[in-house]
């Protein structure tokens, strides 16, 4: 009875989490063969937009109208953004959009099947748990879609690129774990926000392809905005509540929306 408890459990919990993961990265992914990587972090800023719908047609949050205005102002910096964007590819840009919505639906099913379930997972167990499941999903479109275009000739295998990158990924899986639980949630978005400036600003030297106008700027200092008013809106409730700790949702789309 115990085993099969725990069978039902898993495909309660991991498996649909680790499909909605799979496709954030497969989506999130494909999106860089179509355009910049300045850009794709400028669309990023929708994640809370995309988190907060979510949530509230799940039922984990409720609709308000200060935190709704926030979503507009971000949703209309992004408009502005993509707008002024020179290399602007509409398949890119709903690969992307796709990623971000699947992701932030994985983040609140997070936390109806966990929460509910009175599941606490840190993340090295959840990694245990749910990354071979997502490769099993992973595996699925790379058969049926990439693995007929590509040749054997054409692939060129470097172990310290490859290795570096899986390492880099599990450091920052781990140092997020360790800022979270010696300063807090909050700490993390406001490095969050650095974090894309210093990003944006790399890709456009590093590729020389990623070029910024200034309806980009723009567009992304309104939506920078409203994530910042977002934040401020989601501490202040957990300090009328007295709740330290935010949601699942609330802490990780801002931690994940770069990986």
């Amino acid at each position: 009875m115990t085993r099969f408890h725990g069978i039902c459990r898993y495909a309660t919990c991991v498996i649909p989490i680790s499909a909605f993961f799979a496709s954030s990265l497969w989506f999130g992914n494909t999106a860089y063969l179509f355009i910049s990587v300045a850009f794709i972090q400028m669309l990023k800023a929708l994640m809370p937009v995309a988190t907060f719908l979510m949530a509230v047609i799940c039922g984990t949050d409720k609709l308000r109208c200060d935190l709704f205005l926030n979503m507009l102002l971000v949703s209309v910096g992004v408009v502005v953004s993509s707008y002024g964007e020179i290399h602007f590819n509409i398949v890119g840009t709903v690969y992307q959009v796709t990623g971000i919505f699947a992701e932030a639906l994985r983040l609140v099913l997070t936390q109806v099947l966990l929460q509910k379930k009175g599941l606490t997972l840190n993340p090295v167990t959840s990694l245990y748990y749910i990354a071979p499941c997502s490769f099993v999903f992973l595996f699925v479109p790379w058969y049926l879609l990439e693995k007929p275009g590509m040749e054997v000739t054409q692939i060129q295998f470097n172990f310290w690129i490859f290795f570096s990158n899986a390492l880099c990924a599990l450091a920052l899986n781990f140092s997020i774990f360790l800022v979270i639980g010696r300063t807090g949630a909050v700490t993390i978005r406001v490095a969050g926000v650095l974090k894309d400036w210093i990003l944006i600003t790399l890709s456009t030297i590093i590729f020389p392809e990623s070029t910024i106008t200034q309806l980009n700027i723009i567009g992304y200092a309104i939506a920078l905005c409203g994530v910042v008013m977002y934040n401020y809106l989601k501490a202040k409730d957990a300090r009328l509540t007295q709740t330290p700790v935010e949601s699942i949702p609330d802490r990780a789309a801002k931690v994940n929306s770069s990986i």
